[in-house]
């Protein structure tokens, strides 16, 4: 078998870096530290924590009042909602009743206007009546006195032809004596 070689390659001559230290901390633990230090003096000499409850309380004191106000809104609509249906509830009876309402003056009309009709018909009748009536006795009247013009006319010339003069003195005579 065959041997086998295995070569490694190092560089020599690089840079080194070294990190400055200080009391025993790098960079990196100094700014661990400086953190660290922040974050006690904003606790304790800010009162951070005072400073972000306060405005956490603040908001939750805007959301209640929020809250509150979406509350009352919402009784208020509700009762808004209550009374809008108890009204559309009292329209709907009060247009029944209008309707009924009508309806019933409108038979009371139709009656009206029939028994006036009636009556009206009635009393045409009478009066057409009352007009034939009297047209009859005008026609009956106007014959009568044509009659009676003709008969005295008739009677005239019969006593004219059959009375003479003296059978006229003696009607004269009598209906004299009948005076006295």
């Amino acid at each position: 078998m065959a041997e086998q070689t295995i070569a490694t390659t190092e560089a020599h001559g690089g840079v080194e870096h070294a990190e400055p230290v200080l009391l025993g901390l790098g960079a990196e633990g100094w700014v661990y530290v400086g953190l660290t230090i922040f974050l006690l003096v904003a606790i304790f000499v800010a009162k951070a924590p005072k400073v972000i409850t306060e405005i956490l309380d603040a908001r939750i004191a805007e959301a209640k009042r929020t809250l509150d106000e979406a509350r009352a809104i919402r009784t208020e609509a509700e009762a808004m909602l209550a009374k809008a249906k108890a009204q559309t509830a009292a329209s709907a009876g009060d247009a029944s009743a209008i309707i009924a309402h009508a309806e019933a003056e409108a038979k009371n009309l139709l009656t009206e206007a029939q028994a006036h009709a009636v009556d009206l018909t009635t009393r045409r009748a009478k009066m057409a009546e009352d007009k034939i009536g009297a047209a009859e006795r005008s026609a009956i009247a106007d014959v009568r006195a044509k009659a009676a013009s003709a008969a005295a006319g008739i009677a005239a010339q019969v006593i004219a032809q059959t009375h003479d003069a003296a059978a006229d003195r003696g009607l004269v005579d009598s209906a004299i004596s009948r005076l006295n």
